[in-house]
């Protein structure tokens, strides 16, 4: 990728800073520094034919909302200094604003019309554009959150525009749509031939649902399927980007209606997210469930992909020690939680979409960037620093026993993380 388009220079300054700062106070993850921060703009980000810009993931060739603003969060704090930062920032915007409003339903996406992709999956709507259609909740609140945080970081206006304004309206009223699935939604998926992870029960409908106020789900971070609908870590970012979306209806365009429409949906939405998604653990107390479906069932686990129980206070959903958060926490960190492995190699949480005994190097950022123990963030960095298996990049997941046994070489997502956490530690170790 990287076609057509020079390497901002505050990129590569600040990438150096890091390295500097990282062989000084933490000198085992110092070669991971620098190329981890510049591997989303070396690796994954290519200059469109009209201006835009499209980031593919690394080893898949195509545009997942969600993952190319987690890529690109590290680089928005140099935007303000850097113009050719903000162009690259302004044409991935833009290009999430066609990719939404084409098909607010699809989670990933082809950089042209080219048939690419999970074109057999049996679905409501087709497009050349679309790689794949699983809905994600979360994956309409990246691009609220990757607007907002340019925004928040540059105040350029020209982000508001009449695609942008049509893009939050498509969000904002697929959520709403989304309250009553079952009723109001046409959308439904089915994969063939392929795990069960892969497709929706019930001819693609999913599994029945209660109405809660929350707004449902059909696919998880992990682009594995829900097993119950409410999916409490992207409900918990969906009323955090509403009340984003809220505020940029008023500062663009004086809209006074989609603004009021955030406002209920976030509160409806977290009034359900509190009424049924906390249960009351008989070791833990009450924490927030992984899932439920406003029936009764809860599912209690978390995944190492975020949005994620784990990634609340990361989220802005609530403080780092908040109590509800710190029980929660607890659960997720313990064996109790059946997706947290521990080993010789490290101890950490990981995801059914890699099996057991897996742990992800996103959770294990994810750990130290929501931590408020200075042991428990140096334990962290032990494991990072000794389970890269020598490649000086982060991994999908690796063998809680044996580093070498990884997947996904090269996983931009992971790295961007990696590096925005090593930009938030101070510059001496503790």
């Amino acid at each position: 990728m990287n076609d057509h388009f020079q390497i901002p220079a505050s990129l590569l300054a600040y990438a150096q800073k890091l390295e500097d700062k990282t062989k000084t106070a933490y000198p085992a993850l110092a070669p991971l520094a620098k190329q981890c921060y510049l591997n989303t703009i070396e690796t994954t980000v290519k200059r469109c034919d009209n201006g835009d810009y499209f980031v593919i993931t690394g080893d898949i060739p195509a545009l997942w909302l969600r993952d190319s603003a987690a890529q690109l969060r590290p680089y928005i704090p140099l935007c303000k200094d850097d113009p050719a930062l903000c162009e690259i920032m302004r044409g991935v915007i833009r290009r999430h604003c066609f990719y939404v409003t084409l098909d607010p339903y699809s989670n990933a996406f082809n950089e042209t019309e080219s048939d690419k992709g999970h074109t057999a999956d049996k679905t409501d709507f087709y497009s050349g554009y679309i790689w794949e259609r699983k809905y994600e909740v979360d994956s309409l609140c990246a691009s609220v959150f990757l607007a907002a945080d340019y925004l928040d970081a540059t105040g350029d206006r020209t982000v508001y525009s009449e695609e942008f304004h049509a893009m939050l309206q498509t969000i904002a009223d697929t959520f709403i749509k989304e309250q009553h699935h079952t009723e109001n939604s046409s959308y439904f998926f089915h994969r063939v031939n392929c795990p069960e992870t892969d497709t929706l029960p019930l001819n693609g409908k999913g599994n029945p649902v209660g109405y809660t106020g929350m707004t449902w789900s059909g696919f998880r971070p992990s682009d594995d399927r829900c097993k119950y609908n409410y999916l409490i870590p992207s409900n918990m970012m969906c009323v955090v980007a509403m009340k984003r979306a809220g505020k940029m209806f008023i500062d663009g365009y004086g809209d006074e209606i989609y603004a009021e429409k955030c406002r209920v949906l976030a509160s409806e939405v977290q009034k359900g997210i509190e009424t049924y998604g906390v249960v009351d653990h008989p070791k833990y107390g009450k924490i927030y469930a992984y899932e439920t479906d406003g029936l009764g069932n809860h599912l209690l686990m978390d995944d190492a992909n975020s949005p994620s129980l784990l990634s609340m206070p990361y989220l802005g959903y609530c403080d780092k020690t908040d109590p509800l958060y710190l029980n929660t926490r607890r659960f997720i960190l313990s064996e109790d939680n059946p997706f947290y492995f521990v080993g010789s190699a490290a101890k950490g949480v990981g995801s059914p979409h890699t099996g057991k005994n897996m742990i992800w190097h996103i959770s294990l950022v994810m750990q130290i960037l929501t931590g408020t123990d200075p042991a428990e963030k140096a334990a962290c960095l032990e494991y990072l620093s000794a389970t890269h298996a020598n490649t000086f990049f982060m991994h999908e997941s690796f063998h809680k026993d044996d580093p070498e046994n990884f997947t996904r070489t090269w996983f931009a997502w992971a790295n961007a993380l990696f590096a925005q956490m090593l930009s938030t530690l101070p510059d001496e170790a503790p």
